[in-house]
């Protein structure tokens, strides 16, 4: 049995941690408060949710702080990372309320699928009149175009410029035509020769799953009559989104590494595993945090729709071609397996070293990061 002082002294401790931990949630409804007061100020003056530089300048005195106090500095940062977020989450869930432009009309053709239902939500919640309009309703076209403002394209990407075709005809000259797919130099080129007014190329980096518009990243790739279009660019900022400005072909080239290459050999792996038939619940009893990760981005590519992603690996012949590349190099380095030659292959992997450069560090640091918080979750 415990000794009775000592299970006194630890019930009066705990007593006070307890005291501690209601204190600190109250303090936390206070500043949940004054977050409110910050929200209803920028909803005001239309002010973006995301202001990074506050951010890393809070982080950075909060870590200043901990130390000093003897804590370590990581979990303080960890701690004010998840404050933080909660409350840009709180506030972009009441920024989308607002509208940067009452009373416009918008058009959402392809307003039926995922990403189109997606942004109907996002724009209804705002206040905005939101109209769709799917395929079998184009006898409706002409008085569902009436009196738009913003018309956004949400259909596959090999039928983008045909109904960019197809639509300018019953559009306001006012109206801003724009697509959200994932190419953008020839969507961009035929919604400029079919529609005479303001034009703008967008490319959202997520998925209809995505709970919340905080931080996630949209390409803007400018078209016509910027100044027409910007008030849909206040409207992502508002909502918490973060825009990149990106001229097509430079879009272009990057998603054909950041989407189709990743794609392709994510798919590729998975492929392999597949044909192997390997016994994936098998392989995670033995695995390490990193390959868990792996393992898991491969599984949540085949949890998804296998259309879309033909789409985007197969969008463009340059995509294919790059694509024919990547797999003639995995058939270069069959050679260093083949001579089983260590200093061949330290030389290329030193090689690889040098060009990711600095990156390598941060790679580190983010992976690390990744892996624990996996490790806190598994």
């Amino acid at each position: 049995m415990p000794d009775p002082d000592v299970s006194q002294e630890l019930g009066n401790l705990r007593k006070n941690i307890d005291a501690i931990d209601e204190k600190i949630v109250a303090l936390l409804s206070d500043r949940q408060g004054i977050v409110e007061q910050v929200v209803s100020l920028k909803k005001a003056h239309n002010l973006p949710i995301y202001h990074p530089a506050r951010e890393e300048d809070l982080i950075s005195g909060r870590r200043r702080q901990g130390r000093e106090a003897g804590l370590n500095p990581d979990f303080v940062e960890d701690l004010y990372r998840t404050i933080i977020r909660r409350s840009r989450v709180e506030q972009a869930s009441q920024m989308s309320l607002k509208s940067v432009r009452p009373g416009a009309v918008i058009l959402i053709v392809g307003g039926k699928g995922h990403m189109g239902s997606y942004f109907r939500k996002w724009f209804a919640d705002a206040g905005y009149e939101v109209r769709s309009l799917d395929k079998d309703e184009w006898a409706d076209a002409e008085t569902l175009c009436r009196d738009t403002d913003l018309v956004i394209l949400s259909v596959p990407i090999n039928l983008t410029c045909k109904i960019a075709r197809q639509i300018s005809p019953y559009l306001p000259k006012k109206a801003v035509l724009a697509d959200i797919t994932s190419l953008k130099e020839v969507p961009v080129k035929a919604m400029l020769d079919s529609h005479p007014g303001p034009v703008l190329g967008l490319h959202p980096l997520f998925g209809s799953s995505t709970s919340t518009l905080d931080k996630q990243i949209i390409v803007a790739t400018p078209g016509r009559e910027d100044s027409s279009c910007q008030w849909i660019l206040d409207q992502f900022v508002s909502w918490g989104s973060i825009i990149v400005r990106a001229d097509a072909r430079e879009h272009d080239e990057i998603m054909h590494i950041v989407q189709a290459l990743r794609h392709f050999a994510t798919f590729t792996f998975g492929s392999f595993l597949s044909r192997r038939k390997v016994e994936l619940s098998r392989t995670l009893e033995f695995s390490s945090p990193i390959y868990r990760l792996e393992i898991g981005m491969v599984g949540r590519l085949f949890a998804q729709d296998p259309s879309l992603y033909y789409e985007i690996i197969m969008a463009s012949p340059q995509r294919r071609t790059l694509l024919k590349e990547y797999v003639a190099s995995m058939n270069e380095n069959i050679e260093l397996l083949e001579k089983e030659d260590k200093s061949l292959f330290q030389g290329e992997f030193m090689k690889i070293a040098e060009w990711f450069g600095p990156f390598s560090d941060q790679a580190m640091r983010e992976s690390t990061y990744l892996i624990n918080k996996l490790i806190e979750r598994f």
